[in-house]
């Protein structure tokens, strides 16, 4: 009986469309970003490599694809610099032990708590923006606040193919849409960082 819904993409919309819902009044909103405190960054390569990934490091945001992605870059690229900004979490805590146990010599750093205003400037100290989400229902329905932070940086990304995201940003030549495989994902962000 609602007179609208908003969603936050138009997957979402999509799937609320399938339902029978009236498709004229679903309003996707979409997330936008504080030009103020991300402005556009001119990258420039850096002398070490750096993977960047900032959040609230839920179970989603961080699973087998991440596991394997980020050890088999620290295998191939041991002087990579995984930067994680936000707080340390039993699932970061986690992925670090699994990647720990496969690249001893893996180079994880979690920041903790990092206010709003100083995300970006730590954004700035790498070389790509990863979002290695897993495939569900829940991912596929967001519009990927990080996402569209890294790219208002022009900060280069890999993300998965999330539905949410994929098509609004698809023909951005600053994102990259990986596959849902830690293998892949791993090496296209090294294709990335050999080629910023």
């Amino acid at each position: 009986d609602a007179a609208a819904v908003l969603t936050v993409s138009d997957e979402l919309a999509r799937r609320f469309a399938q339902t029978g819902y009236d498709r004229s009044r679903l309003h996707p909103i979409r997330y936008g970003y504080d030009a103020k405190l991300f402005p556009l960054t001119p990258h420039t390569s850096h002398l070490t490599p750096a993977v960047v990934m900032h959040g609230s490091f839920d179970t989603h945001h961080l699973g087998p694809i991440a596991i394997r992605a980020i050890t088999d870059i620290a295998l191939d690229r041991p002087e990579t610099h995984f930067l994680f900004i936000g707080r340390e979490t039993d699932t970061v805590k986690k992925l670090a032990k699994r990647v720990l146990t496969a690249a001893p010599s893996a180079k994880l750093e979690c920041t903790g708590f990092v206010p709003y205003g100083e995300v970006a400037k730590r954004l700035g100290q790498a070389g790509v923006g990863i979002i290695p989400y897993e495939s569900s229902s829940g991912t596929h329905c967001a519009f990927v606040a990080k996402l569209v932070e890294y790219a208002a940086l022009g900060l280069p990304v890999v993300s998965t193919p999330l539905a949410g995201v994929k098509v609004f940003f698809n023909d951005e030549p600053s994102v990259r849409f990986s596959a849902f495989d830690g293998e892949q994902f791993a090496r296209d962000v090294i294709g990335v960082l050999d080629n910023p």
